[in-house]
């Protein structure tokens, strides 16, 4: 089957090859592990467990800044079947995750799907992306989501396309986010840790200042000034 998961449509049938996302269709995961340092929303503070995250291996962008390239790119990582998947995230909540933190899974979407509608774990269900994905992914995930945390990395395609290599980055991320927030239109919480809801996250680049303030702009204007905006810098 030709994959079209992402905006790439790079048409590859990832049985018998790898995607543009460097991977075939066998599930793989770099790292499972209980996560201290996301938003302290998402991970808690130093007497919760934190946040229970799965670092997926491939990514669907290129981006020249990445700080886990040799996850994203490199490739590191193990194959696991639907019910090994299933097994970690039953570990995560046993060990006393928040939530299930799915890191860069985009291009596992299906995979993903299909172990959840076999089990659909008892905590929030966090969507760690990049924001360069399509509406059609979002409607097959909708119903096993319950955070959005999401990339908004550029205003401006041509840097979209000298730090990514992602073409209509811009419109597609603009069009996700509005997506991701009609799916999650409330941010709920309870005790200070979120449960429902939609993060945007934004790198601010060295000399793209500009960009960034339109990035914030974006979100104000269109999700409201309510919206939690997660600003970083490293």
């Amino acid at each position: 089957m030709k994959c079209c998961i992402c905006p790439r449509n790079c048409e590859v049938d990832r049985s018998k090859n790898v995607g543009y996302c460097g991977q075939t269709d066998n599930l793989k995961i770099s790292k499972i592990m209980l996560h201290h340092w996301e938003e302290p929303f998402i991970s808690g503070t130093e007497q919760d467990k934190g946040s229970g995250a799965i670092f997926f291996t491939g990514c669907n962008l290129k981006c020249v800044y990445c700080q886990n390239e040799p996850i994203s790119h490199g490739g590191i990582g193990k194959d696991f079947s639907l019910e090994e998947f299933i097994s970690a995230v039953k570990e995560l909540e046993e060990d006393g995750a928040l939530n299930i933190n799915l890191v860069t899974p985009t291009h596992w979407a299906k995979q993903i799907v299909e172990a959840f509608k076999i089990y659909r774990p008892k905590i929030p269900v966090v969507w760690n992306s990049s924001g360069y994905e399509t509406v059609e992914m979002l409607d097959l995930i909708k119903d096993y989501v319950d955070i959005f945390l999401v990339d908004l990395k550029y205003m401006n395609n041509e840097l979209a396309m000298r730090y990514s290599k992602a073409p209509n980055y811009v419109e597609i991320a603009q069009k996700c986010i509005l997506k991701m927030r009609s799916i999650q239109p409330k941010d709920v919480f309870e005790n200070g840790i979120m449960k429902k809801g939609v993060v945007v996250r934004h790198l601010v680049l060295p000399s793209h200042t500009n960009d960034s303030i339109k990035c914030l702009n974006f979100i104000a204007e269109n999700l409201g000034n309510q919206t939690f905006v997660s600003i970083m810098s490293q």
